[in-house]
């Protein structure tokens, strides 16, 4: 259940492009900075879902291409039969960045879908695209294509939002085993949030319309389905989030009653994000933080800034290694060197597939002895999300300070950098651009472990640590702290939302009075 916001040129203060969010996955998560690579002729890649999939499938080989591109991406480990390591996009070495949003099928299609299915799943398109793409719409294109070639694995409906400086594309891919899909172009006079993702009026005759794509398929099989019928509906359009998909979650539930859920109702959230028009950067990051959505299940924070005057060795992705609620982002830009994610900021055994059923490789013991960021910010979160409204402010404020002197700092940085490249000076500029990231992930780390201290602290004095109830059945002897941690209902997941904290959104920095800050505060 991931979030995506598409924010165009025109509505934007910088005249940038926006693209944020994150995805919904119970996982450890990681950041990856891929580099690009050459592959021998006759090279394959693994496509699919295993048979342990909720629909099962099967894992194939397809062709891989001769080059694939530099790509930075949050990735994660665990979806039930879809083999790991798992993304849902990122930012490539073109300026392309991508997010998979769920987007659920209606239920024929889902009963429809053969087994075993087969073809790439959500995150094979996702990397695909962060391979292969070199402009959003091209994104699409392949997208398709992988369809008709290979089919296409899916666990009841999916979607993505790709974006250039110059546009965004929302693609759904149906469930149903029929190679159903269709995409929309979002202008730069456009917004769009996906939550979940949906195409609403497309045209019949979308294959002589330059905004639209779809499967030679995507009308006719409606009509035989009996779905929609010209003689009785719009013989120009069919509302696609009508004939092939769910209606929205949060339709109809007061956000009294579940928060949550409500939040889940596309064009509300973009009337919210017209408000706000121009949009900034900030505002952007402020969003995808934002604790309605922001919690225990998201994964991670993406905001991909895409600006029109800048080589792509400056297109940066802001990103938090798990959700931004509590979370630092830290800005990459494209051109930043892979090694220069630090240790405490790659993959880790805590929450990762497999990792309690074998003992560790010793070629991974350097990398598992260091401080995990991941879990650090997940403690924060947890310490933070018990009292909201005596935490979340002061956490806030703090983590938010930082990323101004980030934000601050990026125009003296850039016009260095550019300064030596200009010169050919190229590895001197790379260096100077990963060297700074290496900086700030590690300060941000720094950050937050100083935050969970005062925060542990204060919880310990003012409220004590809550332990949990016990739910062992009649004649067990377990204690409660030795029971099964995971989650038992739908609702019962940590979050750090407060109606009383805020109107929302919430601008970015308006809790900067309750940090400490300075260009030294989070240094060691």
């Amino acid at each position: 259940m991931s979030i995506g916001f598409f924010v165009g040129s025109q509505l934007t203060k910088d005249g940038s492009t926006l693209l944020g969010g994150f995805g919904h996955e119970p996982s450890s998560h990681w950041i990856d900075i891929v580099p690009g690579q050459h592959h021998p002729p006759g090279s394959t890649m693994k496509v699919g879902v295993t048979e342990e999939a909720n629909i099962p499938g099967r894992i194939i080989d397809i062709p891989q291409v001769q080059y694939t591109n530099k790509y930075i991406s949050s990735t994660y480990s665990e979806y039930a039969g879809f083999p790991p390591p798992l993304t849902n996009g990122g930012l490539n070495e073109y300026g392309v960045a991508g997010r998979d949003i769920w987007s659920p099928s209606r239920q024929e299609l889902v009963e429809m879908t053969p087994e075993p299915q087969q073809g790439p799943n959500y995150s094979d398109l996702a990397r695909i695209v962060m391979e292969r793409a070199k402009t959003a719409r091209e994104a699409v294109e392949i997208i398709g294509d992988l369809i008709a070639t290979y089919g296409y694995s899916t666990y009841g409906g999916n979607s993505h939002l790709f974006a250039d400086k110059d546009e965004g594309w929302v693609v759904i891919e149906y469930a149903g085993g029929q190679g159903l899909w269709a995409a929309e172009r979002l202008g730069p006079d456009e917004v769009r949030v996906s939550y979940p993702g949906y195409i609403h009026n497309f045209p019949v005759d979308f294959q002589s319309n330059e905004n639209y794509m779809g499967s030679d398929n995507i009308v006719e099989f409606a009509r035989e389905q009996g779905w929609w019928d010209p003689e009785t509906d719009n013989p120009e359009y069919l509302n696609l989030q009508d004939v092939y998909g769910e209606p929205f979650p949060g339709e109809g539930v007061e956000k009294q009653e579940d928060h949550y859920t409500a939040a889940r109702v596309p064009p509300e959230r973009e009337e919210e994000l017209m408000s706000l028009v121009p949009i900034s950067l900030e505002d952007m990051l402020a969003l995808v933080r934002d604790p309605r959505w922001s919690n225990d299940r998201a994964g991670y924070g993406q905001v991909a800034h895409l600006r029109q005057n800048v080589p792509n060795e400056l297109q940066t992705l802001w990103i938090a290694i798990t959700g931004a609620v509590t979370t630092p982002y830290v800005p990459i830009p494209i051109v930043t060197n892979s090694l220069a994610v630090p240790p405490e900021f790659v993959q880790h055994r805590y929450m990762t597939k497999y990792s309690d059923s074998e003992f560790l490789s010793k070629d991974y013991a350097p990398q598992e002895a260091t401080r995990y960021a991941f879990r650090e910010f997940k403690r924060l979160m947890y310490f933070t999300s018990e009292h909201p409204l005596c935490f979340l402010p002061y956490v806030t404020g703090n983590i938010e300070c930082f990323e101004q002197i980030m934000l601050l700092e990026r125009r003296s940085l850039e016009e260095r950098f550019l300064s030596l490249w200009q010169n050919n000076q190229f590895e001197e500029a790379r260096q100077l651009i990963s060297t700074k990231v290496h900086q700030r992930l590690l300060e941000s780390l720094r950050l937050g472990m100083r935050l969970t201290d005062v925060v542990e602290a204060e919880t310990r004095r003012l409220f004590g640590i809550r332990m949990p109830k016990d739910t062992k059945e009649p004649g067990e002897t377990t204690p409660p702290w030795s029971q099964v941690m995971i989650s038992q209902t739908d609702d019962d997941f940590v979050h750090a939302y407060d109606p009383r904290l805020d109107i929302y959104p919430r601008p970015f920095g308006i809790y900067n009075q309750y940090a400490w800050c300075g260009p030294h505060a989070y240094r060691s």
